[in-house]
């Protein structure tokens, strides 16, 4: 209701005087019930677990009303459940929705929409309603076990072939429940040949994947009989009466029988053989067998990969391997060898076996120096002083170990410089008989000693030690050895050094001094490699014609005589051959020639200056165009052409062009017949 406060007085019209006193009056406006509910936050989206107990809460709604709550009943609003029933019910004062059933199965419906009525002065006749929708969905708990959909015993087909890890067979256990709680894991809980299968849960699909872990033989056992268990990983204790949330399931793997390659009886042989055994020894067998039902006849050879060299033959149907080639033991003691077995029937399918081939030793190699011995001997070196102590090896590897023998060879078993003791211990001492050893007299002395195995046969070498006589200090530390050096007297060595510093110097500046005369002798003209040509060089600036003399000193032209190079002789014919022909007419001084004549006779001087200068630059040249044709329409287009005296170029048609080309055709006109360049 709205109340508003007014106050009025009477007063004329004419005069505008008041009649009356003031008055005051109030004016009360009265509520009707003109607005329906409405619900702001509609329509509702709501949630509720599955297998809820009755009267579980899902979600409030709330309608408003515009009119006065103050007067009546207009905006008193009672809520009411028009469609949902007899799932939801809705409290009328609070709108408060609760499930009405209980155990609502979301695997049989998950989701339900109810519509929800707001009607004003307390749901009595003549109210005014507004209505909304509310969604509820049921969201899932664990309340189903897997359980596996086969009817029969689930069968599975693998190859006996099959590798480690690979998967021999799928199972599947169905759950009605989503997300998490569809989870489960598998486990084989017993069966045929334990260990040879494992199962794990692949999280995508959750289905169990069972795994090989050994290898399949079908000749050994052809089927495998397990019993698998599927049980869900996150179970709800609120649900174990509905339990137990397990399944379990027989799975049959049956075994395919494949031709399969021949298999050795031993994949690894080990055989000995002596490195003198003749070519052709038996050295062993390798056996092999074909393990399907067929039992085929088998074929041997050798992987030659591995016997690069062929030492070895092997039998192709007993399997006998032999030598092939002399042995060394020293060269290569033990052969790895790959066997291949290849089925007589279907060469596909081979084999493979390892034999380890040993090479025994035989005393075949004498004993050596151990190392390249550097003796060196002091002149003050007493009798009876141990120089060097020796030792030796030998490639041959004796059961019993290295025995040596050493001693001096015959040629210098009785020398009076050196004796040689052998210690017993595969080592020896060479010993000097005397004193007072010279470097003058003798700088080196060779001592041939020999060394005996204990093989059988026993086997010897003789070896050269080589002592250096040496100069030495009195701690006995060798200064220098060998023979004495003789050094001129006379220069230092800085000296020496100084006169060939002085012959470099000379050397270099003579080969400036001849690098320099050599780029003299070079013209200049040919430090570009240039190229000159005829060149056109164009000026836009036009004549003004006999009228203009202030264009060209005539006076220059008419003063030739004076400034020609007083170096050329003028009054001979040059021997030099050119292209033009001089007149051999002497001519008259440039004075007393017009005008018309002087730029010709001047032109033809210039011309044949250059032509006579065989030095000046450019040179004339001729340039000859081997494909030029002769039947061309507009003919030879050589510049140097023209000059010749067979040429027929004419020049008397600038004279028809008028008074401006009156010069040019004085200059190239043919006024007694002849042409200038003609």
């Amino acid at each position: 209701m709205i109340v508003e406060q007014n106050r009025t007085q009477a007063v004329d019209r004419l005069t505008n005087i008041p009649v009356e006193p003031r008055s005051e009056f109030v004016v009360k406006v009265q509520d009707i019930n003109d607005n329906e509910p409405k619900f702001l936050d509609g329509p509702y989206l709501a949630g509720v677990p599955e297998m809820s107990p009755l009267g579980t809460m899902v979600v409030q709604v709330a309608a408003t009303d515009a009119d006065d709550p103050t007067y009546g009943n207009s905006a008193r609003v009672v809520y009411s459940i028009i469609h949902g029933q007899p799932y939801f019910s809705v409290e009328p004062k609070t709108g408060v929705i609760r499930t009405a059933l209980p155990n609502m199965d979301r695997e049989t419906r998950d989701q339900y929409v109810l519509v929800i009525q707001a009607k004003d002065m307390v749901g009595q006749m003549g109210g005014l309603s507004g209505t909304t929708s509310v969604t509820v969905t049921l969201t899932d708990v664990n309340d189903n076990p897997p359980r596996f959909t086969h009817s029969k015993t689930p069968r599975s087909r693998s190859a006996s072939t099959a590798s480690i890890e690979s998967v021999v067979a799928r199972i599947k256990a169905a759950d009605a429940d989503i997300g998490s709680n569809a989870e489960m894991d598998f486990r084989i809980m017993d069966g045929d040949g334990p260990g040879m299968f494992n199962i794990t849960t692949d999280e995508e699909t959750q289905d169990g994947i069972i795994i090989l872990l050994k290898p399949l033989d079908f000749e050994t056992k052809s089927s495998f009989s397990l019993r698998i268990e599927a049980t869900n990983r996150n179970i709800d204790s609120n649900f174990l009466s509905l339990g137990p949330f397990s399944d379990t399931t027989s799975v049959k793997v049956t075994v395919e029988d494949v031709n399969e390659p021949p298999v050795f009886s031993s994949p690894l042989s080990k055989m000995v053989v002596s490195e003198d055994a003749r070519v052709g020894t038996s050295i062993g067998r390798v056996s092999a067998h074909d393990p399907d039902n067929s039992n085929n006849g088998i074929r041997y050879s050798i992987d030659r990969n591995t016997d690069l060299e062929r030492f070895f033959n092997v039998d192709a149907m007993s399997g006998v391997i032999s030598t092939a080639k002399s042995l060394d033991r020293e060269a290569n003691s033990v052969h790895n060898l790959t066997i291949f077995a290849m089925e007589s029937q279907d060469p596909t399918q081979i084999g493979k076996g390892i034999s380890l081939i040993t090479v025994s030793d035989i005393n075949d190699n004498a004993p050596v120096f151990a190392i390249d011995y550097e003796t060196l001997l002091c002149e003050n070196a007493l009798p009876g002083q141990v120089i060097q102590t020796i030792s030796a090896v030998d490639k041959d590897e004796p059961l019993s170990g290295h025995r040596f023998y050493f001693a001096l060879a015959a040629p210098a078993a009785g020398n009076l410089n050196f004796t040689l003791r052998d210690n017993k211990d595969n080592t020896a001492s060479v010993l000097t008989k005397r004193g007072g050893f010279r470097r003058r007299e003798q700088p080196v002395y060779r001592l041939p000693v020999l060394i005996v195995d204990s093989g059988s046969p026993a086997l010897s070498s003789t070896n050269t030690l080589s002592v250096r006589v040496c100069d030495c200090d009195s701690d006995g530390v060798a200064l220098s050895c060998g023979a004495v050096a003789y050094t001129a007297t006379g220069l230092s060595t800085g000296a020496l050094l100084a006169i060939l510093g002085c012959i470099m110097t000379l050397l270099v500046m003579v080969l400036l001094i001849v690098t320099m005369r050599r780029r003299r002798k070079e013209p200049l003209i040919l430090e570009e490699e240039r190229d000159i040509r005829e060149n056109i060089v164009r000026y836009d600036d036009e004549g003004g014609g006999e009228e203009d003399t202030e264009a060209f000193d005539m006076v220059t032209l008419r003063n030739l005589n004076v400034i020609r190079d007083p170096n050329v002789r003028r009054d001979v014919t040059p021997d030099t051959p050119t292209f033009f022909h001089y007149p051999s007419t002497s001519r008259p001084s440039y004075k007393s020639l017009p005008d018309n004549v002087v730029f010709r006779e001047f032109i033809w001087e210039r011309l044949k200056d250059a032509d006579v200068d065989p030095s000046a630059p450019p040179y004339d040249s001729l340039q000859t165009y081997a494909f030029e044709g002769s039947g061309s329409v507009a003919e030879s287009l050589s510049s140097l052409e023209s000059l010749s005296t067979d040429s027929d170029q004419n020049y008397d048609y600038l004279s028809n062009w008028g008074p401006r080309f009156k010069k040019l055709a004085d200059l190239y006109g043919n006024s007694d017949g002849t042409s200038v360049f003609s």
